[in-house]
């Protein structure tokens, strides 16, 4: 059975968009050998987007209150499960990994780590301050700090 090639765009910024090259790369399903999509290659253009996008958004989010982020976690777990079929059916193609395997291996903890930290969102308790090493004095501080960018070249 052949599978339909699909075109596919990157996320940045809240919306699907192009990559500002030329080249792609196909994706193989490693069972079949056959090409189920295409997706384009990043250039750094496109990682300078992605940064100026997330730095735009961290404005926002940083004024999230606990509230907001642990409804928006859970929003997330609950898109998730809700297609989870197509994201075996995807994730099979891509990986070969067998559906029923993601659909019990993959899953269940994806969708509860999502639910789990939807709940820590809310709960902040713990150790503020301490002295872990002699002469210094730690404490948290429980605010994002923003967008980081990996230099050019390095993979994480």
């Amino acid at each position: 059975m052949a599978t339909a090639v699909k075109r596919r765009e990157m996320f940045i910024g809240g919306e699907w968009v192009s990559g500002s090259g030329n080249a792609s790369q196909e994706i193989i399903n490693p069972a079949t050998g056959e090409v189920i999509a295409e997706v384009p290659k990043g250039t750094e253009a496109d990682v300078d987007r992605a940064v100026k996008a997330a730095r735009k958004a961290y404005v926002e989010w940083f004024e999230t209150v606990p509230k907001e982020r642990s409804e928006m976690l859970l929003k997330l777990a609950d898109a998730i499960l809700a297609d989870a079929e197509e994201m075996a059916n995807i994730e099979s193609a891509n990986v070969g990994k067998p559906r029923a395997l993601f659909l019990s291996d993959e899953m269940p903890p994806c969708v509860d780590n999502l639910r789990f930290f939807a709940g820590a969102a809310r709960t902040l308790e713990g150790r503020a301050a301490g002295e872990y090493m002699r002469g210094y004095t730690s404490m948290i501080r429980r605010e994002p700090i923003g967008v980081v960018r990996s230099p050019p070249g390095t993979i994480r």
